[in-house]
């Protein structure tokens, strides 16, 4: 048990330090300076203040996206629908936010859960067609990312306003920006929602691994059929799980809409965030800690890829590689705790 636990810890580590020197090894090969590259790349990350407002905003709503995915996987599910329940969170957020001047202290709460909510009723849909017909969620939670990308810009155009690209700017009283974070950071666009991003890592944690429920729920995930024997709702729980999923996504929306734009805009394609969502997850080890460095991971790298092109002549599609080489090497876990193993027993 506790080889398991070290190895879950160890894995992630040895996969990234392997991406890192693969992406040194292919910056060779391309004629470019690692060293020179990283180094603006760490600049990028750390080198100012603005530069880490800026790397904790990014990472913010992957940390709940990485919550969303790890939470239906961590039940048995596989929720691919995540990147559809954050364009539908982040529309309901703004239009809540754009729609009600309240006190800051109801407006925002009422945007987040606004967003929650769009985001769980998305994860329903997928949810109750697995629960009662046995329909494969990830096939329904596909093709959900396409009725959400294109119903919200249909809803902005012709419901939020008259035929334009975006929306109104947030009434200041549901936005999430602060000016005491513009003053530590050089104006970047870091805002509260780190600590929402938080809280609802500590959620997860709790829900799944200290109360009745989310042991009901893993159960569930682990032996559909043993669940049921001992008394146990199973489609009520696939349902519930997907819900929850979905509204940690939404929440990662509201993120977007309420605090790095404060508006919603007509999309041409997907946003990434959901889908980043998933290798955060596989980074994170689906554990809620894991995913708050894994997300920190990835915001890190890619805000300081923004860097290399001017610092090091380094196109920051390296970094895309270096991220794809990481989660290559997270799914070859197998193979790493194999390696592992293997030098423990030369070593007794």
């Amino acid at each position: 048990m506790k080889l398991n636990r070290y190895m879950n810890v160890l894995i992630p580590i040895i996969a990234v330090i392997l991406g890192l020197i693969s992406g040194a090894i292919i910056m060779l090969v391309s004629g470019y300076d690692p060293v020179a590259g990283y180094s603006a790349l760490w600049y990028g990350i750390f080198g100012e203040s603005y530069y880490i407002g800026e790397t904790i905003r990014q990472f913010t709503p992957y940390i709940l996206t990485g919550l969303a995915v790890a939470f239906a996987f961590r039940t048995g599910l596989f929720n691919i629908g995540v990147e559809g329940q954050v364009i539908v969170g982040w529309l309901a957020a703004v239009w809540v936010g754009v729609a009600f001047e309240l006190p800051a202290i109801i407006h925002i709460p009422l945007s987040i859960i606004a967003a929650g909510v769009a985001g769980a009723i998305w994860g329903f849909v997928p949810g109750l067609l697995k629960a009662r017909f046995k329909v494969h969620e990830v096939i329904v939670t596909i093709m959900m990312n396409y009725i959400a990308l294109h119903v919200t810009n249909a809803l902005i155009r012709t419901v939020m306003t008259d035929n334009a690209d975006k929306s109104e700017k947030i009434f200041a009283s549901a936005s999430l920006r602060s000016e005491t974070f513009e003053r530590l950071t050089d104006y970047s666009r870091m805002h509260y929602g780190i600590f929402i991003a938080l809280i609802a890592a500590f959620i997860m944690w709790f829900l799944l691994e200290k109360t009745t429920k989310g042991f009901e729920l893993r159960a569930v995930g682990f032996n559909h059929d043993a669940a049921h024997y001992s008394g146990m709702n199973v489609n009520r729980n696939i349902i519930l799980s997907m819900v929850i999923s979905g509204a940690f996504a939404g929440v990662a929306g509201a993120m977007e809409g309420l605090g790095t734009f404060e508006y919603v805009s007509v999309k041409g394609g997907f946003t990434g965030i959901g889908f980043d969502g998933i290798a955060v997850a596989l980074i994170g080890g689906n554990a809620a800690l894991g995913i708050i460095f894994s997300a920190a991971l990835f915001g890190g790298l890619k805000v300081g890829a923004l860097n290399m092109p001017s610092e090091a002549g380094v196109p920051n599609e390296l970094v895309e590689i270096i991220i794809a080489l990481i989660i290559f090497f997270v799914a070859s876990s197998y193979f790493i705790r194999w390696i592992l193993l293997r030098f423990k027993k030369e070593g007794k």
